[in-house]
């Protein structure tokens, strides 16, 4: 097998808070290529006072780039071409690794933001201190937790029409997902809206509990390696996921409640189409043995997923 591919974080290859069909493509791969990928979390306020700490290619970016107002705060770094991709395939996203890139994270409180916004009305950061060893993080006060790596953003262009979109809101081609199931192990798909997919990544986590009800998490910057393979045979037009064990249908929207249907009528026509149950048997079986879990709360299209035991998925 090929060496999977190196794309580094630079200038050139980081788009500071947007997703754009229009970006044009920073690495052209074969479909079912392994692409290793740097990535990088945090504006310069939120870096440590120490210079050393910082990543060269953090700074460089942070020294080349401007933000543009209206504009998310996540480096997103691509995106790659997929060869053969086209509108209406899919891409199949396999997470083989998402590993901390250095020894500090951060989490934020941002005025009038989360779930909570009349009650928490400053802005707080703290700084996190990360042991890549020992898979620990511990916080200000010293207590430990363990880390869980995972992107909160992996995206498709999206479509062309749309334009510049910022990258807090999820939509349907990926994005600001921030679904904490999405660890390495775990198989993501991506309805595709341009040719070449055109995939982007970011927003790297060392840990989140289900919600990120505050809008930050432990935000960190990770280095991931996927392995991106065109699929014709999946005509999805809403990003989905499976673990070894799980299903992982998958709602967006800005109604949580609209949300959970979504994700619960996306899990009843995965069952219908794979294993030969009809609508209500399946929606029996969703209710039996799925479980909604509330994704995120925060990134104006509130996200809810929904877990289904492979296990269960025999034919009548």
């Amino acid at each position: 097998m090929p060496a999977p591919h190196h794309l580094t974080a630079t200038p050139d290859t980081v788009a500071w808070g947007y997703l754009d069909a229009a970006r044009r493509a920073v690495l052209q791969v074969q479909s079912g290529d392994e692409v290793v990928i740097d990535t990088l979390s945090g504006e310069p306020e939120n870096l440590p006072a120490d210079p050393a700490r910082v990543l060269p290619d953090h700074r460089a970016v942070l020294e080349a780039q401007r933000k543009e107002r209206g504009e998310g705060v996540h480096h997103l770094t691509g995106p790659i071409h997929v060869d053969g991709a086209r509108p209406g395939d899919c891409l199949q996203i396999d997470i083989l690794a998402a590993t901390p890139r250095q020894d500090w994270g951060f989490c934020e409180i941002l005025p009038l933001k989360g779930i909570l916004p009349a009650e928490f009305t400053d802005y707080q950061q703290i700084l996190i201190d990360i042991d890549r060893v020992r898979n620990q993080a511990t916080l200000p006060w010293g207590q430990s937790i363990a880390l869980d790596p995972f992107f909160g953003i992996m995206a498709v262009a999206p479509p062309p029409e749309w334009g510049r979109l910022a990258s807090p809101v999820p939509w349907a081609f990926g994005g600001n997902i921030d679904n904490r199931a999405l660890v390495p192990g775990t198989t993501l798909y991506l309805p595709v809206f341009n040719d070449g997919a055109l995939f982007s990544v970011g927003d790297g986590h060392g840990r989140q509990g289900d919600g990120e009800v505050c809008i930050d998490a432990l935000e960190t910057a990770l280095q991931g390696r996927f392995r991106l393979t065109v699929r014709r045979d999946i005509p999805e037009s809403a990003p989905f996921a499976e673990t070894p064990s799980h299903w992982i249908s998958m709602g967006l929207h800005p109604s949580l409640d609209q949300a959970a249907e979504q994700a619960v009528r996306q899990m009843v026509q995965l069952l219908t189409t794979r294993t030969g149950l009809d609508r209500s048997q399946a929606f029996m079986m969703t209710s039996m043995l799925g479980d909604l879990r509330i994704t995120q709360v925060v990134d104006g299209n509130k996200g809810v997923h929904m877990l289904y035991p492979k296990d269960a998925t025999q034919a009548p």
